[in-house]
């Protein structure tokens, strides 16, 4: 039911597109770009729904109780924990181990805010667990979701930014002023 309202309202009504395809494989981290509105998260969840596809995020543990786990998990949620040492790079690796199917949307500016640099963060986690990049931009200007082909992290993290980020020249966001500076 939920996908009939997502494909009118998304497809339908608002006339947005899909360009490219999303992967047929299990793990893989997801990097959206560029994340400037709250907007975002509900193209996210239509775009989820259009495609029949487990898309996953995280969020703190504490959201995951009896109360509201059924909910969040519904919509893809995986509760991270950072009990111990352990840091934000690690607990979601860890997530990747413990799943046969995990795809982690995640934004590469890790805010809506205007930024002059992506995080490192879903860099080392596709390292970490040791799967692909699906490289995914949100055009509102076009209103076109485009999934770029998988990409493969190496050992060489600004040769691997330069590449990536040359597949969203030209994407616009939401807010395009909240968008990174430096592209």
């Amino acid at each position: 039911m939920f996908r009939f309202f997502a494909n009118l309202i998304l497809i339908k009504i608002l006339k947005w597109k899909v360009v490219g395809s999303f992967p047929k494989i299990p793990k893989f981290v997801i990097a959206v770009f560029p994340h400037t509105s709250n907007y975002d998260f509900f193209v996210g969840i239509f775009i989820r729904s259009v495609l029949r596809e487990e898309i996953n995020y995280v969020g703190k543990k504490e959201l995951f109780n009896p109360l509201t786990s059924w909910f969040f998990k519904g919509l893809g949620g995986a509760p991270l924990s950072r009990e111990g040492n352990q840091n934000v790079v690690e607990s979601i690796v860890k997530i990747y181990n413990q799943r046969k199917t995990f795809r982690l949307a995640i934004a590469p500016e890790g805010t809506r805010k205007p930024v002059s640099e992506w995080k490192t963060g879903f860099y080392y986690i596709a390292k970490g667990a040791q799967v692909p990049i699906l490289l995914v931009g949100f055009d509102y200007s076009k209103r076109t979701i485009h999934f770029y082909p998988l990409f493969t992290p190496t050992d060489d993290i600004k040769k691997d930014y330069k590449t990536m980020k040359s597949y969203f020249v030209g994407i616009k966001g939401k807010n395009p002023e909240n968008g990174i500076l430096n592209l």
